[in-house]
């Protein structure tokens, strides 16, 4: 075995491909689409492994580093080695290539994450590597009913329509609150500062998948103090941007993702991070509780969405709820 490396060539993920065959986890299948050739718009760099036989060079392993517009703080980093060539020091040869190239990112970040899936060749490649989870998370699908319809107010039709609201995803309200919730969830890889137009861009427009929105608001306030009719919507509390088509909001029987085909619908649920922590629940139970009141819904659960676990975590323990897939963990260099 006579092992080269290079940088990264047109044609070489058709080589790979048929060396690799099908992506063997979730994560793997993702990152295949950022080998590409290194540039610095954006900063990428990308390197090919080659075993040299009877003086035919063929790729076997690639591995890539590049910067990232949103949680810029690290540098994203993959390698994929092929089953032949795995415990030959490929892997770590590549890793060691890619932390050179890291230390000259124009950014000056150096620091590498990746995401794996736990149990795999990937998660035992990057422990030895000193790589450690800061993230873990998980798809789950709340199944219909898991939780009792919330009463508002007299529970009246009027009193649910106050406060259950149909909200269109270009709101910059709705943009402001899941900006400000995205970021709060986020502490441990920060996302940056984030723009009305950087939210829509990433979670509220069409191209973003995004079908419609609905939010949960606190009662009517009075804009003249206590003792005058109340006049205004309340503050957004919690929100549920489906991507697939929303029930109406008046229509509390038929939560998100109203589908005939009953599958669950891929929802991001969030809240006002300016809650306080019982506040945040209750309001992410309500909401969630309609959604999924005759129709399953797939969240993304991270660790660090302390709301939506205090209310889906007994979900799980219940069996009302269940994870699809595997797990994922974002492992990350020490500081």
């Amino acid at each position: 075995m006579a092992i080269a490396y290079r940088e990264w060539r047109e044609g070489d993920d058709l080589a790979l491909l048929e060396i690799w065959g099908g992506p063997e986890t979730v994560q793997a299948g993702q990152f295949r689409g950022t080998l590409a050739p290194s540039g610095n718009s954006p900063w990428r760099r990308c390197i090919v492994a080659e075993d040299v036989v009877d003086g035919v060079a063929i790729p076997v392993a690639a591995g890539v580093v590049h910067e990232a517009s949103l949680h810029p703080e690290r540098l994203w980093a993959y390698i994929e080695v092929d089953r032949l060539h795995r415990r030959t020091g490929v892997g770590s040869t590549l890793l060691t290539m890619l932390r050179h190239e890291a230390g000259q990112a124009p950014s000056g970040v150096a620091r590498l994450r990746t995401k794996v899936e736990p149990g795999t060749p990937g998660a035992a490649f990057v422990e030895a590597a000193g790589l450690a989870p800061i993230q873990r998370s998980r798809l789950v699908v709340v199944e219909p009913g898991a939780l009792k319809l919330p009463v508002f107010g007299d529970g009246s039709e009027a009193a649910a329509a106050e406060q259950i609201e149909d909200l269109a995803t270009g709101s910059v309200e709705l943009s402001d609150v899941v900006g400000r919730y995205y970021t709060a969830v986020h502490g441990w890889d920060s996302p940056g500062e984030l723009s009305i137009g950087t939210v829509q861009r990433l979670f509220l427009d069409e191209l973003s998948g995004a079908h419609g929105a609905i939010v949960l608001r606190a009662p009517k306030a009075s804009a003249f103090g206590q003792g005058v009719p109340a006049s205004r919507k309340g503050r957004l509390e919690a929100f549920a941007i489906s991507y697939a088509e929303l029930a109406p909001a008046g229509d509390a029987s038929a939560g998100a993702g109203a589908q005939a085909s009953g599958q669950p619908t891929d929802v991001f649920l969030g809240h006002d991070p300016k809650l306080t922590a019982d506040e945040a629940e209750a309001a992410v139970r309500d909401l969630l509780a309609l959604i999924a009141f005759q129709h399953p819904v797939l969240l993304e659960l991270d660790d660090s969405m302390d709301a939506l676990r205090a209310v889906v975590e007994p979900l799980l323990e219940s069996g009302r709820a269940r994870v699809q897939g595997a797990e994922t963990l974002v492992v990350s260099d020490p500081a």
